[in-house]
């Protein structure tokens, strides 16, 4: 039994939990080992993974780790190791299984890290390697109270955006990060049933019980943190009642004078508001967009900043939000309009990233769509063709008929308006072009029947912009410009007539 045991702790074991790689590509488990009570990693998987080059010294009793000129000799005899000439400690000594040679994992941050071009940090608890500049974010989930409501927290540090979808089964965090470090999940109790990360490596997912009414969710942001807050309330047929049931009063006379059956009542006009917005993120599937110099493409940068606007949209002014995409996938020209007029959209914005022959082209753009001859006939000739249908309890009302290549002529004006706001709010944030708002022919807007317009934030073709386009900070400044001019346009719209 002795030999056995010496044999196992001399080939290693493997950690009950596996090592994961956090990279702005993804996340992939990473093969370990316990050697005398230390996790070592094979130099041959960190030779793999940072491209680094291991040559092994027999006569010197060590190994040395090249990368870009800058080493790092590691002794096989003493936990330490040399870094450009600087000594560091280590937990333990390079060790050899079989043909293997192995490192502790604290060789990573300790020693490779000063040599390497990117950050590498080691987070222990949540068995996490973060490697370049990846915004991982701390979720921590409670349940507060249980009962009748249920209450429950997520805790999100540092403070991050974060979009919320919710249905009478289940609530779905999706959290602006690039990977999440999930604090231990409660069990489930009172109205919710689980809480546990979603499908993607990015979302929180609550499921509730099948006794659980329409959730209610709230988020509050600090300069810190951000806190969201979910009430599970009792589903309406599941609340019992005592109360005897109260007889009706009588009906009061009529207070006005009887009506022909064919009318219909009389109503103040409503104005119009801002109650849905669509969302275009240009291009994606097999159509990349823009490609910079260093493989940026535009179709995700078009999405990521997307999906920032969608949350400040969705949670600083509870207007519906509806995209043309979520994911990475083909949409026709004719399909984004078909969303948006389809959802009855008070407002459309389409986003988009530039490109241009010379790299030394730069700025952002807002563009609205230049009317052909016939548009602008379609405009001056407001009175579209009426069809006349029965309306429900009699009568009859007109139905305005717009061809779908004329719709956005009917919105020139306010889409006009709304390009110039958004120009007023990017500049405050973003370098903007030579030529900041410009009308042009475009497919995308043409089809759009209520105000639209399309911005580019930025020309991928340009070295600096191409860098700076996917940073979080620069697509959060966007997404801010964006939102301020959403807010305007529906102060815009709803402001009372005359005023």
């Amino acid at each position: 039994m002795l030999v056995l045991a010496t044999l196992s702790l001399a080939q290693g074991t493997a950690p009950a939990t596996p090592l994961a790689l956090i990279t702005r590509e993804g996340r992939r488990p990473i093969p370990t080992i316990i050697l005398n009570s230390q996790e070592f990693i094979a130099l041959d998987d960190v030779a793999s993974m940072f491209q680094v080059a291991v040559r092994e010294d027999t006569l010197a009793g060590g190994v040395t780790v090249s990368y870009k000129g800058r080493t790092v000799v590691a002794s096989a005899d003493q936990p330490m190791a040399s870094v450009n000439g600087r000594v560091v400690t280590l937990p333990a000594p390079v060790a050899r299984v079989g043909r293997r040679l192995y490192v502790p994992i604290d060789f990573l941050p300790r020693a490779l890290a000063p040599i390497y071009d990117a950050p590498i940090e080691l987070r222990r608890a949540p068995r996490m390697l973060v490697v370049g500049n990846v915004r991982v974010v701390r979720v921590v989930p409670r349940i507060e109270a249980v009962g009748p409501l249920t209450r429950a927290t997520i805790e999100i540090t540092p403070a991050a955006l974060v979009s919320v979808a919710t249905d009478a089964g289940r609530v779905l965090l999706r959290i602006d990060a690039d990977a999440l470090e999930v604090g231990p999940t409660p069990p489930g109790t009172g109205l919710i049933d689980q809480m546990r990360t979603g499908d993607q490596s990015t979302t929180v997912a609550i499921a509730l019980s099948p006794r659980a009414g329409m959730p209610r969710v709230s988020t509050t942001t600090t300069s810190d943190s951000t806190r969201v807050l979910i009430e599970v309330p009792l589903a309406p047929q599941f609340q019992e009642t005592n109360a005897a049931p109260v007889p009706p009063l009588p009906a009061p006379p009529p207070s006005f004078p009887s009506q022909p059956a064919d009318a219909l009542p009389l109503l103040p006009p409503a104005g119009p508001r801002l109650q849905t917005m669509v969302i275009d993120p240009g291009h994606g599937g097999d159509d990349l967009g823009v490609r910079g110099a260093k493989g940026t493409v535009e179709k995700q940068i078009a999405l990521d900043v997307a999906r920032r606007l969608k949350t400040l949209v969705e949670t600083r002014l509870g207007v519906r939000v509806v995209m043309t995409r979520d994911d990475d996938r083909a949409v026709t020209l004719d399909e984004r309009d078909a969303v948006a007029n389809n959802s009855k959209a008070d407002l459309f914005l389409s986003i988009h990233v530039n490109g241009a022959l010379s790299p030394s082209v730069a700025g952002a753009e807002v563009y609205y769509l230049r009317l052909d001859r016939e548009g602008e006939d379609a405009r001056r000739n407001t009175a579209a063709t009426e069809l006349v249908l029965p309306a429900v309890g009699g009568g009859t009302r007109p139905i305005d008929m717009i061809r779908w290549d004329l719709a956005q002529s009917f919105h020139v004006g306010a889409s006009a308006t709304f390009a110039s706001m958004l120009e007023e709010e990017l500049r405050k944030h973003i370098p903007m072009g030579r030529r900041p708002v410009q009308q042009e022919p475009m497919r995308v807007l043409a089809g759009a029947n209520m105000p639209a317009s399309l911005v580019e934030i930025a020309y991928l073709t340009n070295p600096g912009q191409e860098q700076r386009a996917q940073s979080g900070d620069f697509q959060a400044n966007v997404a801010q410009a964006l939102y301020d001019a959403v807010l305007r346009f529906r102060s815009y719209l709803e402001a009372p007539p005359g005023r």
